[in-house]
């Protein structure tokens, strides 16, 4: 009996996905009492370590966690791909980004005093001003990822706008993982299709776990990389971080 390989499906399945960790929540603990315990930047270090790819940054203007001046110095220890995500509408982030310059960065539509990210930039509608921005950090050498909902039509926006990669918002994914996970990743997979289709690299963050990870890798195997920090840093509380970054790392395949 003859027997076909799917090669393109064994390639998939190989496809390395990186794992960066987002340490705000680390920098969050120390802000809350002051001083430097614990010290972001030895977290930092030993995360690098443990085993993760990268480390996500998110600097706001309040500095309410990560501080600017924490990003500056992670830029000059760690060895693996430092991760900036932040609103490039802000003048302190562009020229903090171009100041460092980060493997990469991620450009993320937060409005001012916003908790957390939670929406994509509608790509279509800032188009004009998305190319330039991009164009900015192109030209100092940065890999540009763009944030944006699993909608097609806004990963068509932002190839047309120039990106390198754009960055899946997976919030709606996570919410609606244990009622039904099919239809909650279905979005994800045609809008990754499409990304791939164009070109662009495939990035994923917000809300990913150790219960959901698995999941969307299976079904998105081409993911490139995906930025966990609130999940994962709760998970250490009980499991010890070291332990808990090779278990994401293993969900991951």
């Amino acid at each position: 009996m003859k027997i076909t390989i799917n090669k393109g499906l064994i390639l998939g399945m190989h496809h390395i996905t990186k794992l960066s960790v987002n340490i705000n929540k680390i920098a969050t603990l120390r802000n809350s009492r002051g001083g430097n315990n614990p010290d972001v930047l030895k977290a930092a270090r030993d995360i690098e370590r443990f085993g993760a790819d990268g480390i996500t940054v998110h600097p706001r203007p309040d500095e309410r966690h990560i501080r600017y001046s924490d990003v500056r110095e992670i830029k000059k220890i760690i060895n693996t791909e430092l991760n900036i995500e932040g609103n490039c509408r802000e003048q302190k982030f562009i020229d903090l980004v171009l100041e460092t310059k980060p493997q990469q960065v991620t450009l993320v539509p937060d409005d001012l005093g916003q908790i957390t990210s939670d929406h994509g930039w509608d790509t279509i509608k800032h188009k004009d001003y998305l190319t330039e921005m991009i164009g900015v950090f192109q030209q100092a050498g940065i890999r540009v990822s763009v944030f944006v909902d699993p909608v097609v039509e806004m990963i068509e926006g932002a190839a047309a706008a120039g990106t390198n990669r754009v960055e899946l918002y997976t919030e709606a994914y996570a919410k609606n993982y244990l009622s039904n996970k099919e239809n909650a990743v279905a979005p994800y997979v045609a809008a990754a299709q499409k990304a791939k289709a164009l070109g662009l690299g495939v990035n994923a963050g917000h809300d990913l776990d150790m219960h959901n990870l698995s999941y969307f890798k299976e079904q998105v195997p081409w993911v490139d990389e995906v930025s966990i920090g609130h999940a994962l840093i709760c998970d250490a509380l009980y499991l010890g971080l070291e332990n808990v970054i090779q278990l994401y790392k293993r969900q991951l395949g």
